[in-house]
Formats: C-alpha cells, structure tokens, sequence
C-alpha cells in the first residue's frame, strides 16, 4: 500500500528534485511538493526529519553554493548551530528531502522509496 502522505522537500531548479517527484508521478503516488525557496520546514518537522535520517548533520548541503556563501565552510557548525542554520535558511539543506510518515530520505534515492511502496 502506497503511503499517503509523500512530502518532497526541494527547489524547482533541483535535478533531482525533480526526478524525485517523477518517481513518484509515474508510480501514481500522490505528494505534496514544498519550496524551500518559499517556505522551510517547520522546527518540529526539522526534528523529525533529522531523527528518520540519523541526525541534523545529514542535512546540511556542505558542498553547496549557498553554505559557502554564508561562510560555513569556516566556521563548521555542529548541532543545535546547524539546526538553527537550517531554520533560518531552509536553501542550505540537501535536497531532495523525501518524507512519508515517520521516515525519511535525503537526496535521490529511488531504491528506497521503492521499498515504501
């Protein structure tokens, strides 16, 4: 049974968020896309997030432009810095965040997603 409360967390101008909502769009499973450009997860929805994909670290995007700009390369936050990073800039973290319930993906990774299907 098709989970029914897929959310996929990205920008429009991700490749692979956008082969993350064609894997979906193909198997006929219905989603809810949120922009990080417009809005960011919620602290509480951060949390979950972080918890389902062993912890906040996996979802800052450290190699992206963005985390270079802010000049986070040098000064390497950890923990609750990175949390609050990623609340204030929701553009800094991987995309595609794919969640369905209490579990959760960072980045395009269909083998798993098929497993929820």
């Amino acid at each position: 049974m098709p989970p029914d409360n897929v959310q996929i967390f990205g920008t429009r101008k991700c490749p692979d968020t956008r082969k993350a909502e064609r894997f979906f769009k193909e198997r006929r499973v219905s989603f809810q896309m949120i922009d990080l450009a417009c809005k960011g997860p919620s602290a509480g929805e951060l949390r979950k997030i972080a918890n389902a994909v062993a912890g906040v670290e996996n979802l800052i995007d450290r190699q992206g432009k963005r985390y270079l700009e802010r000049g986070l390369k040098y000064a390497a936050p950890t923990g609750p810095r990175i949390e609050q990073a990623l609340l204030d800039d929701p553009l800094l973290l991987r995309t595609p965040i794919v969640r369905a319930g209490d579990r959760a993906t960072v980045g395009f990774v269909p083998e798993v997603w098929a497993t929820w299907l």
